[in-house]
C-alpha cells in the first residue's frame, strides 16, 4: 500500500467526513486508506493531527467568580442584601451578618446545581478505555486510546472496553451494549454483512466507543472517534440541551420584584407623605426604612430552601434521591410521565407464562415439561457458588420453567452431553446444540424467533405463526423450539447451516416479564390526579402495549408507535396533543426520547422522563425532571438526572409527585402566613401618616423587625413540615402558568387574615390609649404624662400582631379543608413554634433589659385578656370563610 492509499481525504476546510460504516468492507478500507496491516506510526501521527484526539470534549466552564455574582444579584438575594443593609442602619449588626451568611449560602446551592451537566460529561469520559491493543505497521501494539485514529485496526478481546466506534472485520464477540441501549442481555457481534434498515446501534457487526467486550476475540476498523462516535454524539447532545429554572424558581424571582417594587414604592409614598405633614426627616426616613423592613420577607428565602430540604429528605427514606432542591416542587407540577417499561413498569425478570404444541395447542400436559426439558437444553446458563442461575434472563426463565413442570435439568450433565454449540446469531435470530443422551441419541435443538425458526422445518407451519402471533400480542416473547434426531453413527454437523435444517417443531414457548404488583395502582393514583403516562422503550411495541394494558396505562385511548425512530414532529405534535391519550413509543432511540421532550414541552407540559443508559443521557437533561435508575442506571444517567429511584419503581415517581406538590401547597401555605403580617405592620404607618401626626406611631422599626425575624421565623418553618392536605392527588396538576402567589392568596392573606389582623391590633392600641384617657393630636412623646401609655400602647400592637400571628398560623394550615380533616395537634413542630414566639414575646415585654431596647411595657391582665381572643378571632374568621366557600362549591349545579 502506497502512502497516497493511506492518507484520508483532504476537503476544503472542515475535519474529513466519515465514511458510511455499513458500505461493503472493502470499500469502506479503501475510504479510510487502511488494509490488513493496519496504518503505519507515521501516518496515524498525521490523522491526530486532523482529527484530534479520540476523547469526548468538554465545554469550556464559565469562571466561577461570574457564577458566584450571577446568583448573588438574584432578585430575592438583592431583598436580602437590602434587608442586610437596613438591619446595620437600625444598629443591629448581628442580624445583618446573619442574612448575608443566608444569601451566600443559597448562591452555594445554586452554584452546586450549575455543575451538574459538567459532572455528566465527564462520568461519559470516563467510559473511554485508557489504552488500546491497535496494528501498527503490521504488528499489534498498545497504545493510549486518545491517540486512535479513523482506520487504525483494533484488537478486542474479552474484558476490554470497546476504545472507538469499529467495524469488525475478522472474528466475533458478545459486547455489553446496555450503557447505550438500556439491555442488560450481551449482544453478539460478528464480522460479515450487516442488516438491511436495521438501527445503527443493532447492526450485528459494529461496536461502538465505552461499551464492554463480554467474550471472544475479534479485529475492528475504526470508522469514528472522539466526538463523532455515538458517546461523542451524545456526550454533545447533553451539554446543548440546557436546564431552564424550574416553576418556583421563575415564581420566586416575580415575587422578589413585586415585594421589592411594593416595597419601595410605599417606602418611597410615606418618605414623601412625612416631609408634606411637616415630620422631621430623620424621624420621616426611620419610618420609611420601617415600611421596607416590614415589607421584606427576610426569612422566605430560608424557608423555601427548608422546606425543600425537607421534601429531600423524606423522599430518599421513600426511595427517591433528589439532586436539586428545586425539583421537589417541580415533581409537584408534572402533569405527563414518560417511563421506561422493563425493569420500571416491569420486575425485569422473565418468566414462563404460556406453553403450545402443535397437537394440544396451549392445553397444558405432559408434553409441556418435554418441551421444556429440551429448551433448556439449548441454553448457556450457569449457576454461581451459591446455587444462583447466572446468565440470559431469557434462558434462566427456560430451565426455572423446566424446573417448575417437573423437567429439571442438570446444568452440569447439559454441559457433558454437548457435542456442539452455535450460538446466537442476530442476524439468523437463532441458537442450537447438538445434544447427546442414553434415551434420545444424537439430537439437534434449534430455538430462536418463530418466523425464523419455522423457516427451517419440514412441512407446514401456518397454525404455529398464528399462535405465535396470539402470544405476542398479550405481551410475551415468543420462541419457537425445534429437533432434529440423527442418525445411529452420524457424524456431528460441524457447520450449523447443516444442523440447522430439516427439523420438527417442538411447541412454541412464550416468556413473560410482568409488571410490579404495585405500578397498576399507581398508574390509577396518576389518572385520579390529573397526569398523562407515556411509555418510551426500546421494545416490541406488541409487548410494551400489553404490559401498558396490563397496569392501565391506555385508558381511556391507547397508541401505538410501532417505530418510533422515524416518526417526525408534525405527527409527534398530532399524537401528544390529545388529552385522553396516552402513547407507547416502541423501537426508541435516544432521539426519539429527545423529542418526545421536546414536543411534551413545546405544548406546555411538565415532563418526567425515566432512563437508565448512556443514550437516555440527553432526554433526561431536557426533561423538567429527569429519573435515573438506581439499581440498573449507568452513571452518566444517575448525574445526568435530576432524581434517582434507589427502587427502580414507577411507584416512587408517584409519591415522588405528591410529595411534591405537598411542597409547593405548604410553600403556598407559609408564604399566606408572612404575607398576612404585612398588613397589620404596614397600617400603623398608614394611620399614622394620614393623620398628619395626630395620631402617635402605633409600631417601632425594632418591634417590626422582632416580628419579621424573631417571631414569625419559626412557625413559618414548621409550616413547610404540614402534611398534605386531603385530595392532593384528587386535583389535576396547576397550570404551568398558575404563579406561586395567586389573586386568592393576595385576597386571603391581605384582605381577610392581614384586615381582621390589623383591626384587632389598632383596637388594642387604641384601646390602651383611650383608657388612660388620650385624645387625637395629645402628646406621647419622651416626658409627658401620656408617654408610659403610649408605650404601653405600641407593646399592646406588637403583641397583638403576636397572637394573631398564631391564629394565622392555625389558619394557613389547610387552603380548602377544615382543620378538624388534618387534626389540631398533628404538627407538632408548629405548636414547639408558636410556643417559642409566645416565650419571646413575653421576654420582650416583661424583661426589664429587653423593654429598653425595644420600647415595650409590661401590659396590664385586661389587655392581655383581650388580645388572647385575637388567635380564634384570627382563625375562626378564615375557618368560616372556608366553609362558605366549600359549601358554594358543593352546592354549584
Amino acid at each position: 500500500m502506497t502512502e497516497a492509499d493511506t492518507r484520508p481525504p483532504s476537503p476544503a476546510g472542515g475535519l474529513p467526513p466519515s465514511p458510511d460504516p455499513l458500505e461493503p468492507l472493502p470499500l469502506l478500507r479503501r475510504e479510510l486508506g487502511t488494509g490488513p496491516s493496519g496504518l503505519s506510526a507515521r501516518e496515524a501521527a498525521r490523522r491526530l493531527a486532523v482529527y484530534g484526539p479520540n476523547e469526548v470534549r468538554r465545554k469550556a466552564r464559565t469562571s466561577l467568580g461570574r457564577e458566584l455574582v450571577r446568583q448573588l444579584v438574584h432578585p430575592l438575594a438583592l431583598l436580602l442584601w437590602a434587608a442586610a443593609v437596613l438591619a446595620f442602619v437600625a444598629g443591629i449588626p448581628v442580624l445583618g451578618w446573619a442574612i448575608i451568611a443566608v444569601v451566600l449560602v443559597n448562591a452555594a446551592f445554586a452554584l452546586l446545581q450549575e455543575r451538574q451537566a459538567e459532572q455528566a460529561v465527564e462520568t461519559l469520559a470516563k467510559y473511554l478505555p485508557e489504552h488500546a491493543l491497535v496494528i501498527r505497521d503490521g504488528r499489534p501494539s498498545a497504545v493510549e486510546a486518545r491517540e486512535l485514529v479513523p482506520g487504525d485496526l483494533v484488537v478486542l478481546e474479552e474484558g476490554a472496553k470497546v476504545p472507538a466506534d469499529a467495524r469488525l472485520t475478522e472474528g466475533g464477540i458478545e459486547v455489553d451494549l446496555s450503557m447505550l441501549t438500556g439491555e442488560s442481555t450481551p449482544a453478539e457481534r460478528i464480522a460479515g454483512p450487516g442488516l438491511v434498515g436495521a438501527p445503527l446501534l443493532q447492526e450485528p457487526n459494529l461496536v461502538f466507543s465505552g461499551t464492554v467486550c463480554t467474550g471472544g476475540q475479534a479485529q475492528a476498523i475504526v470508522f469514528a472517534t472522539g466526538d463523532h462516535t455515538e458517546l461523542g454524539r451524545i456526550a454533545a447532545l447533553s451539554q446543548r440541551t440546557r436546564r431552564d429554572p424550574s416553576p418556583l424558581e421563575q415564581q420566586v424571582k416575580k415575587v422578589a420584584w413585586l415585594i421589592a417594587a411594593v416595597a419601595v414604592a410605599m417606602g418611597g409614598v410615606f418618605l414623601a407623605a412625612g416631609v408634606a405633614v411637616g415630620l422631621p426627616l430623620t424621624d420621616t426616613l426611620m419610618f420609611a426604612i420601617g415600611l421596607l423592613v416590614a415589607n421584606v420577607p427576610e426569612g422566605l428565602l430560608p424557608t423555601i430552601t427548608l422546606a425543600l430540604a425537607v421534601g429531600v429528605r423524606v423522599l430518599a427514606r421513600q426511595g427517591a434521591v433528589i439532586k436539586r432542591l428545586s425539583a421537589v416542587e417541580t415533581l409537584g407540577s408534572t402533569n405527563v410521565i414518560c417511563t421506561d417499561k422493563t425493569g420500571t413498569l416491569t420486575q425485569n425478570r422473565m418468566r414462563l407464562q404460556a406453553v403450545w404444541t402443535p397437537e394440544h395447542g396451549r392445553e397444558p400436559g405432559p408434553w409441556d415439561g418435554e418441551l421444556l426439558r429440551t429448551s433448556a437444553l439449548c441454553t448457556t446458563v450457569t449457576r454461581d457458588d451459591e446455587g444462583e442461575l447466572r446468565g440470559d434472563p431469557t434462558e434462566m426463565a427456560l430451565v426455572e420453567g423446566a424446573s417448575a413442570h417437573a423437567a429439571p435439568v442438570d446444568l452440569d450433565g447439559r454441559d457433558t452431553g454437548r457435542r456442539a454449540l452455535f450460538r446466537f446469531d442476530p442476524r439468523l435470530r437463532l441458537m442450537s446444540v447438538v445434544h447427546a443422551d442414553d434415551v434420545q441419541g444424537l439430537r439437534v435443538i434449534v430455538k430462536g424467533a418463530p418466523e425464523t425458526v419455522l423457516q427451517t422445518l419440514e412441512g407446514s407451519s401456518g397454525s404455529a405463526a398464528a399462535a405465535a402471533e396470539e402470544l405476542a400480542h398479550e405481551g410475551m416473547r415468543v420462541l419457537a423450539v425445534a429437533v432434529r434426531t440423527l442418525p445411529s453413527g452420524a457424524e456431528v454437523p460441524s457447520r450449523r447451516q447443516d444442523a440447522e435444517t430439516r427439523l420438527r417443531l417442538l411447541g412454541l414457548v412464550g416468556l413473560y416479564d410482568p409488571p410490579r404488583p404495585e405500578v397498576a395502582a399507581a398508574v390509577r393514583r396518576c389518572h385520579e390526579a390529573g397526569l398523562r403516562v407515556h411509555i418510551v422503550t426500546g421494545d416490541n411495541g406488541a409487548t410494551a402495549a400489553a404490559v401498558a394494558r396490563e397496569v392501565g396505562i391506555g385508558l381511556p385511548r391507547l397508541q401505538v408507535v410501532a417505530q418510533s425512530e422515524s416518526i417526525g414532529d408534525h405527527e409527534l405534535d398530532a399524537l401528544l396533543a390529545p388529552s385522553d391519550a396516552e402513547v407507547v413509543f416502541a423501537r426508541s432511540s435516544p432521539e426519539t426520547k429527545l423529542k418526545v421532550a421536546d414536543a411534551l414541552r413545546a405544548h406546555g407540559q411538565i415532563v418526567a422522563m425515566t432512563g437508565d443508559g448512556v443514550n437516555d443521557a440527553p432526554a433526561l437533561h431536557q426533561a423538567h425532571i429527569g429519573v435515573a435508575m438506581g439499581l440498573s442506571g449507568t452513571d452518566v444517567a444517575r448525574e445526568a438526572s435530576t432524581m434517582v429511584l434507589t427502587d427502580d419503581n414507577f411507584a416512587t415517581i408517584v409519591t415522588a409527585i405528591e410529595s411534591g406538590r405537598r411542597v409547593y401547597d405548604n410553600v403556598r401555605k407559609f408564604i399566606v402566613y408572612i404575607f398576612a403580617h404585612l398588613t397589620p405592620e404596614v397600617v400603623p404607618f398608614l394611620v399614622f401618616a394620614l393623620s398628619a401626626g395626630t395620631v402617635p406611631l402605633p409600631l417601632t422599626v425594632l418591634q417590626i423587625l422582632a416580628i419579621d425575624l424573631g417571631t414569625e421565623t419559626l412557625p413559618a418553618l414548621a409550616l413547610g413540615r404540614e402534611r398534605a392536605e386531603p385530595g392532593t392527588m384528587s386535583r389535576p396538576p396547576r397550570p404551568s402558568s398558575q404563579g406561586v402567589i395567586s389573586r386568592d392568596m393576595l385576597i386571603r392573606s391581605w384582605g381577610y387574615l392581614g384586615t381582621v389582623s390589623a383591626v384587632l391590633v389598632m383596637g388594642a392600641f387604641f384601646y390602651v390609649l383611650w383608657r388612660a384617657g388620650w385624645h387625637p393630636g395629645d402628646p406621647t412623646g419622651t416626658g409627658s404624662p401620656l408617654h408610659h401609655a403610649y408605650v404601653t400602647a405600641t407593646t399592646a400592637t406588637f403583641a397583638g400582631i403576636v397572637t394573631c400571628q398564631v391564629g394565622t398560623a392555625f389558619a394557613a394550615r389547610t387552603d380548602h379543608a377544615a382543620l378538624r380533616d388534618i387534626g389540631l395537634f398533628t404538627n407538632p413542630l408548629l405548636l414547639a413554634g408558636i410556643a417559642f414566639e409566645l416565650v419571646f414575646t413575653a421576654a420582650l415585654v416583661y424583661a426589664p433589659p429587653l423593654q429598653g431596647l425595644f420600647g415595650t411595657a409590661a401590659l396590664p391582665l385586661d389587655v392581655v385578656a383581650l388580645i388572647a381572643t385575637f388567635p380564634v378571632i384570627v382563625w375562626g374568621t378564615d375557618e368560616l370563610r372556608r366553609w362558605v366557600r366549600r359549601t358554594h362549591r358543593h352546592t354549584m349545579p
